[in-house]
């Protein structure tokens, strides 16, 4: 019973969170337009869940996942972590809070460091939050890369001496060394040849489970998403269209994009034909997204009023919503 009321609560509650890039013109460089890559976002993560946050490229989950942990400064919105806003919150207390916060990067050799030993890197974190003397902190590095799946030898080596999966192991390490309560994982296999990414989410399962980690996880892949995410949150053009659990939105996706979506996973079986549904058009500019409904130039069940009303993100089940009229 106290398990079950642990992992329910609340860890992130991100509320109305938007993020706008203004568009310089002029020749005094002034704002003239902004960019909307996030556009009034909520959703909450729950103690120990993953929340896989899916769209197409250009959506603006990465901007979310980075705007949330304060890597981006916002334009509006609140990010509550553990009860506290993050973005209220001063120096001192973020750079502490940032041991229960951490990021795993999307390009793997790109987020390290070509002239540090990857030990070295790992303990980074270590010395910059002063944890532990030095030899604890060694301690504390190989005992980190245990639990990743790298050897000990490893920690003299550069990241050019490892594969893709191994730099990812690397970053997961590096994120993990200060015993963090929420990781984001920002496409982490991505850039991975497909049977090294099975041995990454696997291993992230893993640690999640040992280490009682919550996860936001940022992919476009939605056979990725289904293997490792409780619940998921599909974004477009900078809104989330829909939110439910995992096996609810694979069994019956409610909303027009997120059908889209579902219909181009491809099927096991070549006898078992699937019907495709293609969206007409291109995604429209964040930069001037259409009125209402920002699918309706797409959406094959647009109406007259999706071009004049923004529809809400509302329950159509129970803990399934979605931001259509007629879903």
């Amino acid at each position: 019973m106290i398990a079950e009321v642990i992992t329910k609560r609340n860890i992130i509650e991100v509320k109305n969170l938007v993020k706008y890039y203004p568009v310089l013109g002029g020749v005094l460089k002034r704002v003239v337009a902004h960019v909307r890559a996030v556009d009034g976002v909520s959703f909450n993560i729950n103690q120990g869940e993953t929340l896989g946050l899916v769209g197409e490229s250009g959506c603006g989950k990465s901007t979310v996942a980075h705007t949330m942990i304060r890597l981006l400064k916002k334009t509006s919105g609140t990010v509550e972590f553990d009860g506290k806003d993050i973005f209220s919150i001063k120096s001192d207390e973020l750079k502490q809070m940032r041991q229960n916060m951490q990021i795993v990067f999307q390009d793997p050799y790109a987020s390290l460091d070509p002239r540090l030993p990857i030990g070295d890197s790992i303990a980074e974190g270590l010395k910059i939050h002063h944890l532990g003397t030095k030899q604890q902190q060694f301690e504390q590095v190989l005992a980190i890369m245990k639990k990743v799946g790298l050897e000990d030898y490893h920690a003299v080596r550069y990241p050019h001496e490892f594969s893709g999966g191994q730099r990812q192991r690397i970053g997961i390490a590096r994120a993990l060394v200060l015993n963090p309560k929420f990781l984001v994982l920002d496409e982490p296999v991505s850039a991975l040849d497909v049977s090294v990414q099975a041995q990454v989410l696997n291993l992230l399962k893993q640690l999640q489970q040992e280490m009682g980690l919550t996860y936001l996880f940022v992919a476009h892949n939605l056979g990725v998403v289904e293997h490792i995410s409780d619940r998921v949150a599909v974004m477009y053009l900078g809104k989330i269209v829909e939110i439910t659990s995992r096996e609810q939105l694979f069994l019956k996706p409610m909303h027009p994009y997120t059908q889209a979506l579902m219909s181009a996973i491809p099927v096991a079986n070549p006898k078992l034909k699937k019907e495709r549904l293609i969206l007409p058009g291109d995604v429209p500019s964040p930069l001037n997204p259409p009125s209402g409904c920002r699918f309706h130039p797409r959406c094959p069940i647009a109406r007259e009023d999706c071009k004049q009303v923004e529809p809400e993100l509302r329950d159509i089940l129970p803990g399934h919503q979605a931001a259509c009229h007629y879903a």
